[in-house]
């Protein structure tokens, strides 16, 4: 199944809206601090991090919080290789990734060899210690299908208030299906319904301190059966 395209306008520059959903792909203040503090601190990340570490994630969006997590594997030391799946329904354009990514300079390198692939139309791409697949089309199909589990999932579609059908509790117990024993996710939300549908599907829920002005974000890990 593919994905339709994102439907992008730009605030302050280069920070990518969706008008679909009318919520930003990132944080207007720091993106990149987001994602470590939401995503890669949220999981225990990098201090998880081994060869053969799996990763999955609803919503991929510009890339950011792969290029992030990729960077983080290198600057770690960590030998061997991770595998990032990512389910995206609405995919950027090559030249919409790019302009988003040149917000962050710090993630120049590994960005262009992002974007060189995803033009191609690849979405399996490697890249260093990375094995990125992206799945284009509606998660809530898509993640039914898939094969794997996950270490550890980041939780990043748009705003629950603006983009529900990414955060039903059908959709939080596949994700629980699809994760690893003693495995965790993170999110930058802290709505009710969401920690509930976690809970529900298997998860043992903590409301902690979110990134900038979000007063609180949403780790869990799995419970032991």
């Amino acid at each position: 199944m593919q994905g339709e395209s994102a439907d992008l306008e730009w605030r302050d520059g280069d920070i990518p809206i969706s008008t679909r959903f009318d919520d930003p792909y990132f944080s207007l203040e720091s993106g990149l601090d987001e994602t470590r503090h939401v995503f890669l601190a949220g999981n225990d990340l990098p201090a998880r991090f081994r060869d053969g570490f799996r990763i999955a994630e609803l919503g991929f969006g510009t890339g950011l919080n792969f290029l992030t997590t990729l960077l983080a594997w290198q600057q770690s030391g960590c030998e061997g290789n991770f595998s990032f799946t990512s389910f995206e329904a609405f995919p950027m354009f090559a030249d919409e990734m790019q302009r988003a990514l040149s917000a962050f300079p710090e993630l120049d390198a590994l960005a262009s060899e992002l974007v060189q692939h995803w033009a191609t139309g690849a979405r399996q791409i490697t890249i260093g210690a990375a094995t990125l697949n992206v799945i284009e089309g509606d998660a809530r199909q898509c993640l039914r299908r898939w094969q794997d589990k996950a270490e550890a999932w980041y939780l990043d579609g748009f705003s629950p208030a603006k983009n529900p059908e990414l955060w039903q509790e059908d959709l939080m117990a596949e994700v629980a299906r699809h994760t690893a024993p003693e495995g965790t996710a993170a999110t930058y939300t802290a709505a009710g319904f969401v920690r509930r549908g976690l809970e529900t599907a298997g998860f043992d829920v903590t409301r902690t301190p979110g990134y900038g002005r979000k007063r609180h974000m949403t780790r869990c890990t799995l419970r032991a059966e």
